[in-house]
């Protein structure tokens, strides 16, 4: 059995739909797909989740909210048309539209919560018409009726542990299954969403409830590339990849997959394939437990902007117990996650995303610091790029971090930090946002002769 899961892009129009209903029926292994809301069909257009969010803050504002209902209404009254539905299809998705808006309650985040999760609610409802009307029998499976169960953190729910086995029946199914990526209900039936990535979260716990063989997830990509190829013309493709090697990928620029949104997958060890669906014969990227390290030393780079470095400087700091720990107490004390913490004898660095420490925070985190750790010198660089070199083989590979000095010091580009994680699958390289590119192009060369 295979979970599909398709996005916004994939089902943004009738065309794409058709597409959709195609790859899925090729294959009689694909028995439940998990759909996102219609996404934007060209680059100036406005994706039906945003149309949604909209809706919803005039609602919440007190103010006419008919203008923005009709928009939504719209995006799918055109599919609709094209996929030569019923008209009722429409009316059901107005009327279920406007029940929301009326059960509105005082909690405006709840309310948020489920007038977003309507776009994904909404387009199950859609494709599972269509693909009927195709001649291949669907069944929409509404996630609460189905047992997904989440917290009720709104906007950032968690799925329950006791949710797997009620969601493990749907392998019983004769139907195809479509169903409603991004949201669930909480234990008192309250609508609630994932974070960033929910349909992708969704698809992971099917994949996992169900033990499917493999968690197909579709795109506009026919892979996932070994480097960013807004920076890199042509980069190799990566054939089959680790869960780490993700992880350490996505966390640093890779925006094909959402590297938590696997999780649910990665701890059943089901193997995930990223494909394209305007391309479905490509054979995709194949994200495994496991690889063979002799296949490719380093898998990918990859690269993100935006960060800054807090280096703190004190003579024995190596002999004053608990200075660590004290210092990302300050840290968790204002809610601040951090990437990397490189140290020396006496002195420590914290790489932190800038956005998570707007100037006023940075003047308290500062503050405290001076003030509680008594350092010699405290100093906040921002403006800097983190550089990640992955691969499951540089742990067996010999000059691996020569090279890629070597390319950095050929780029001009002066490395601010490095940093290897414990696995020895990864190497971090911290320059200058205003050297980030040159400093991918002299790594793709060095790496992959590009």
């Amino acid at each position: 059995m295979k979970v599909v899961k398709f996005g916004g892009s994939s089902v943004a129009s009738a065309e794409q739909i058709s597409k959709v209903i195609r790859i899925v029926t090729s294959d009689p292994d694909r028995r439940i797909v998990v759909v996102s809301a219609p996404g934007k069909r060209s680059k100036t257009d406005t994706k039906v989740t945003d149309l949604l969010i909209a809706l919803a803050g005039s609602v919440i504002a007190n103010k006419n909210h008919e203008a923005d209902l009709k928009a939504v209404v719209d995006r799918y009254a055109e599919i609709q048309r094209d996929l030569q539905l019923s008209p009722q299809v429409v009316e059901t998705i107005e009327y279920d539209l406007r029940g929301r808006i009326a059960k509105r309650g005082k909690n405006d985040a709840q309310f948020m919560d489920a007038m977003k999760a309507a776009g994904e609610d909404c387009s199950a409802r859609v494709i599972a018409d269509a693909f009927t009307k195709a001649g291949f029998p669907a069944k929409y499976v509404n996630p609460g009726d189905a047992g997904m169960l989440l917290s009720d953190d709104f906007g950032n729910a968690q799925v329950l542990d006791e949710s797997y086995p009620k969601l493990a029946q749907l392998k019983d199914v004769k139907e195809i299954v479509i169903f409603p990526g991004f949201f669930g209900v909480t234990k008192k039936g309250d609508v609630a969403t994932f974070p960033r990535g929910g349909s992708d979260i969704t698809g992971a716990i099917l994949a996992a409830a169900v033990k499917a063989d493999v968690y197909e997830n579709f795109t506009d990509v026919d892979s996932v590339c070994a480097m960013d190829p807004r920076v890199i013309e042509n980069p190799p493709a990566i054939d089959v990849m680790t869960y780490r090697e993700m992880r350490e990928l996505s966390y640093a620029g890779f925006g094909v997959f959402h590297d938590e949104a696997i999780v649910p997958a990665v701890h059943a060890e089901i193997p995930i394939c990223i494909k394209n669906t305007n391309n479905p014969s490509a054979p995709g990227t194949m994200v495994v437990p496991t690889r063979a390290p002799n296949e490719r030393t380093v898998v990918g780079i990859s690269s993100a902007p935006g960060f800054c470095a807090i280096y703190i400087d004190k003579y024995m700091m190596n002999r004053e117990i608990g200075f660590g720990r004290r210092l990302l107490q300050i840290l968790e004390d204002e809610k601040i996650s951090f990437e990397h913490t490189p140290s020396g004898i006496d002195s420590i660095s914290v790489i932190l995303a800038s956005a998570n420490i707007p100037p006023a925070k940075e003047e308290r985190v500062v503050g405290r610091i001076k003030a509680e750790l008594k350092p010699d010198a405290v100093v906040v660089e921002h403006g800097l790029a983190l550089i990640m070199v992955v691969g499951e083989g540089m742990h067996y590979a010999v000059g691996m971090a020569a090279k890629a000095t070597r390319a950095l010091a050929d780029a001009g580009a002066n490395i601010e930090m490095i940093n290897q994680g414990a696995s020895e699958i990864s190497m971090m390289f911290a320059v200058k946002d205003t050297d980030r590119e040159k400093a991918l192009r002299s790594l793709g060369r060095a790496y992959f002769g590009i």
